[in-house]
């Protein structure tokens, strides 16, 4: 199976590598590549990379970022950040690749921890994060061609904690590989609709 990973060099995009990397073959996009370079924030861009891949069967999509600030300090500028990558960049990837996936090809998204278990300074990243997780109920309804669309929400990574675990005070981190498994069942499974939840 092909498989296109947007932001394949983050950490959850190398977690799905290093599962699927071997089972697969693996296309990798980002903004620096390696293997084709896409902007999530431009569906012109978005488009413009699946017109130059040959058909792919699964899309992952492991990018997005958004501000860690406390609300009080929060502005709308920093918003459009989550707004404008980790919401809509998904949601994008979905509105355009269904017309270049394969029958039967899925996508899975990413959304996170925050949607259920806030934290502090994290509300436009659950903001986000809850958008892509109704978007993907929703939307897995009217697909066409025997589409899938999935979610994983993961805990923070152990491969990330040194960076972020300073914002998320008793939560019990999960392994890249735990990670990895859940984006291979939305892949290789058959369910749609789904919220994968890694904790």
């Amino acid at each position: 199976m092909k498989v296109l990973i947007m932001g394949a060099a983050g950490t959850i995009g190398q977690a799905v590598v290093d599962r699927l990397g071997d089972r697969h073959d693996i296309v990798r996009a980002g903004r620096h590549g390696p293997d084709m370079t896409v902007d999530m924030t431009s569906p012109e861009s978005i488009d413009s990379m699946f017109k130059r891949l040959a058909q792919v069967e699964a899309v992952v999509v492991a990018a997005g970022g958004a501000a860690f600030k406390s609300l009080s300090e929060l502005t709308p500028a920093d918003n459009e950040t989550a707004i404008e990558s980790k919401l809509k960049g998904q949601v994008d990837t979905v509105l355009v690749g269904q017309h270049y996936l394969a029958d039967g090809g899925n996508f899975t998204l990413t959304s996170g921890v925050m949607v259920d278990d806030p934290i502090a300074c994290g509300a436009s990243a659950a903001m986000a994060n809850g958008g892509v997780e109704a978007f993907v109920r929703s939307a897995s309804c009217e697909l066409q061609r025997g589409l899938r669309l999935n979610v994983v929400n993961p805990s923070v990574l152990d491969e990330s904690w040194s960076k972020y675990g300073a914002f998320f005070p008793g939560f019990e981190s999960v392994s890249g590989e735990r990670v990895g498994m859940a984006y291979q069942k939305s892949i290789e499974g058959c369910q749609t609709g789904q919220i994968f939840y890694v904790r």
